[in-house]
């Protein structure tokens, strides 16, 4: 069902929404930017479809509504254990085609990566997603590259016109929403991205020899710029990595609660071991397992490349490091035969 209608009843049909489902969307947070006077874009449950940003890139992406950054995965005490209540609120998400294909990511290591886990899976149930369509290539995107321009994988779709939006609904327990709504009615298709500033060159996964490529003096570069904070993991759609804490409450040693949290392959300790053995303790190093664990072995194992090309890593570095940069340096080293220089 295609539409389109006035900016406000848009707005309206929101307000409705959210007495039905927990709505998520990129809102504009001024004031709160990395600098001063800069603004953050993130996602935020919203009630009302004006505070919604439809036009801008949001920093995070939308994976902290289907995997919280901090997961009470359950309660104990010494004899027992409980899990915690769920929201039984359906959830909506509004997002674009990079971070729809994002989603399949995440439910591919979630899901379809052996047992499924059944925190995840009971978050993923009650969602459902509006695409917001994209007119124009952002800053560092790189999705043309990455194939994921595009998708027909949502259940609503929007096109901001500014007073008017074009609404494609797919969902019919979301159509009826817009029952007895002033609009009118076309074919509407998302907006597509048709390319982008920069182009990547994902390496050929013959030329990958894992022995030289660990070798390769690209990496060293890293090792003075990567600061290991990890913000790159953190607003990337796609990074799944956790680690568990085991909280435990003052009034009893022995009760606590176990937690998922979000966990980075860039900062110090991630992979140390007992005995205090790590691996990886170059950042030039932790750059090259993230870059090929991106674009070669994800791929590898399901057959499709894990990054998106959304390039909020590009956005986020503080010390300017680009990942797109740093694949194509890739692919030129490979492609030139340069690996055991």
């Amino acid at each position: 069902m295609g539409l389109k209608i006035r900016r406000q009843d848009f707005n309206n049909i929101i307000k409705s929404l959210s007495k039905e489902y927990k709505v998520y969307a990129p809102v504009t947070l001024v004031g709160k930017g990395n600098f001063s006077d800069t603004d953050s874009i993130r996602y935020e449950e919203v009630k009302d479809g004006k505070n919604i940003n439809l036009v801008d890139k949001s920093h995070f992406s939308y994976k902290e509504v289907i995997l919280p950054t901090t997961q009470t995965l359950f309660y104990f005490t010494e004899d027992q254990w409980m899990e915690p209540k769920i929201d039984d609120k359906k959830i909506l998400v509004f997002l674009r085609s990079c971070d729809m294909h994002g989603v399949k990511r995440v439910d591919q290591i979630y899901l379809k990566n052996g047992a499924e886990d059944p925190y995840y899976k009971a978050l993923r149930d009650k969602v459902k997603f509006v695409l917001i369509g994209c007119e124009n290539s952002f800053e560092n995107c790189f999705c043309t590259s990455m194939g994921t321009n595009k998708t027909t994988d949502y259940d609503m779709a929007v096109n901001d016109g500014g007073e008017y939006i074009e609404i494609d609904v797919k969902d019919n327990n979301l159509s009826i929403y817009f029952e007895g709504v002033e609009a009118e009615a076309l074919d509407v298709t998302p907006a597509y991205v048709e390319s982008n500033d920069i182009d990547v060159n994902i390496p050929d996964e013959n030329n990958i020899d894992l022995g030289e490529v660990a070798k390769l003096p690209l990496w060293n570069e890293y090792n003075a710029r990567c600061i290991a904070c990890g913000k790159c993991n953190f607003v990337c759609p796609t990074c799944t990595c956790n680690s568990m804490q085991d909280i435990f409450y003052r009034d009893n040693k022995n009760a606590g609660e176990r937690r998922r949290v979000w966990a980075s392959c860039q900062v110090d300790g991630y992979t140390t071991m007992a005995g205090g053995h790590g691996f990886r303790q170059d950042k030039g190093q932790r750059m090259r397992f993230k870059v090929l664990h991106k674009v070669y072995d994800f791929n590898k194992r399901f057959g499709y490349h894990m990054c998106v090309g959304c390039g909020r890593c590009d956005d986020a570095c503080p010390q300017y490091i680009s990942f797109s940069n740093c694949v194509n340096k890739l692919s030129d080293v490979l492609e030139g035969g340069k690996a055991n220089e």
